[in-house]
């Protein structure tokens, strides 16, 4: 285990990020309020809080568990 940034695909669910991290915007401003510990970012696109998680995908019926052999990097 690493003291440092990890990021989690959750199944059906957001990214969750946990360790110190730094949020910046598409303005290339960071983000002062980015709560400590772990954040849960977006990946259905349905949230009212994006970047944040607000839990839609549920609602949505949000269907993705990628894995490292069913989603190998694109580059």
């Amino acid at each position: 285990m690493s003291d440092g940034v990890e990021v989690r695909v959750t199944t059906n669910g957001p990214l969750t990020v946990k360790g110190p991290i730094r949020l910046v915007g598409s303005d290339g401003e960071a983000w002062a309020d980015v709560p400590e510990g772990t954040v849960a970012l977006c990946r259905c696109g349905r949230s009212k809080v994006r970047p944040f998680c607000d839990g839609s995908h549920r609602e949505a019926g949000f269907d993705s568990a990628p894995t490292l052999e069913a989603q190998p990097y694109p580059w």
